[in-house]
């Protein structure tokens, strides 16, 4: 299993009035990993490498220790009212992420320590909508199961959201390190969604996470701890033998899966896309990708941040819909399918 140790860390100086902050640079100096302060993350400096590409490669094994200062919430339509701050950047190398060009120029790995005023302000939000319920995204900007093995962060917001009449966590991961989220107290607030894809698009696109195997067998364990669970299939990507490959992930799921009763299961699908800013970047970052950006094989699409992007042509989405469709209502009846895109 892929986990993230960082080589460098940097911590804010208001860190370290932090219980968890604290606890991150006794660890850190206990394993002697290089610390350095930083006044912001935004003066980040020292990051090794001769290139573009080493330095990138550093700063994705660079951790940034700091606080939340902005305690307002973006918001994260439609699948919650607020993304609440827990972590951002990822120490994954999927190809094809979004915080490619997102993040660009800072690809190192941030956590924030003040949880307490985070929970405080989302304490706040619910409030004001209550008696509607009010759901929070906690992996918008990045993946908190991979450092949850450094912060018990993410247990820390599930025990607090499950004490919460009208609050909702929600999260994705590619990575399968669980284990610590089993026996908590989660009150069925919690809903638990895996980046899943094909054996062959994890194995070539999705560097430095988790395997194919470890999140069939993590998305078991979480149904079988009662957790509310969904899927995120995505990218879906078309190469030589995509049908056989999905097909396979849907049997493998099932499988899994087929001796617990999951209750609410859903599904959200969405094909690969880019943009010409996305695949400079990328085929700047990973010169030797197998993924497949012809542009001559897809479609332009205006995106809601106001960029185009290539996505498959509409032949090509319907056999992806197709297959799908088939393939969960024959595994998975009872599962949503919240969307398509």
């Amino acid at each position: 299993m892929e986990r993230f140790d960082p080589e460098l860390v940097f911590f804010e100086p208001d860190a370290l009035e932090y219980p968890l902050g604290k606890k991150l640079q006794a660890w850190f100096e206990e394993l002697r990993t290089p610390i350095k302060m930083t006044t912001s993350h935004n003066r980040v400096t020292g990051i090794p490498g001769e290139t573009e590409t080493e330095k990138y490669r550093n700063a994705k094994r660079t951790l940034v220790v700091g606080i939340r200062k902005t305690l307002d919430f973006d918001t994260s339509k439609p699948s919650a009212e607020y993304a609440i701050p827990l972590t951002t950047g990822c120490a994954g190398h999927c190809h094809y992420c979004y915080l490619q060009t997102t993040m660009s120029s800072k690809p190192y790995v941030r956590i924030y320590v003040n949880l307490d005023e985070i929970l405080d302000r989302a304490k706040q939000y619910i409030a004001e909508r209550s008696p509607e319920i009010t759901r929070f995204e906690a992996a918008c900007t990045g993946d908190p199961v991979s450092l949850e093995h450094l912060t018990g962060a993410l247990a820390y917001y599930i025990e607090f959201m499950a004490k919460q009449e009208h609050g909702r966590l929600r999260f994705v991961t590619k990575f399968a390190n669980i284990d610590s989220l089993l026996n908590i107290d989660h009150g069925g607030h919690t809903r638990v969604r895996f980046s899943i894809n094909s054996d062959y698009v994890i194995r070539y696109f999705e560097p430095g996470t988790s395997s194919f195997e470890e999140r069939i067998e993590a998305a078991g364990k979480i149904a079988e701890a009662g957790y509310p669970l969904g899927f995120i299939i995505a990218p879906i990507v078309k190469y030589d033998g995509w049908q056989e490959g999905y097909w396979h992930l849907l049997e493998k799921l099932h499988e899994r899966l087929s001796h617990v009763e999951v209750k609410d299961l859903t599904f959200e699908l969405i094909q690969h896309r880019f943009t010409k800013t996305a695949k400079n970047t990328i085929l700047k970052r990973y010169p030797k990708t197998k993924l497949d950006m012809d542009e001559e094989d897809r479609q332009l699409k205006w995106g809601r941040y106001g960029k185009f992007k290539y996505v498959y042509k509409a032949e090509t989405v319907e056999e992806f819909q197709q297959l799908f469709e088939k393939g969960i209502k024959e595994y998975f009846p009872r599962a949503e399918i919240a969307y398509f895109v």
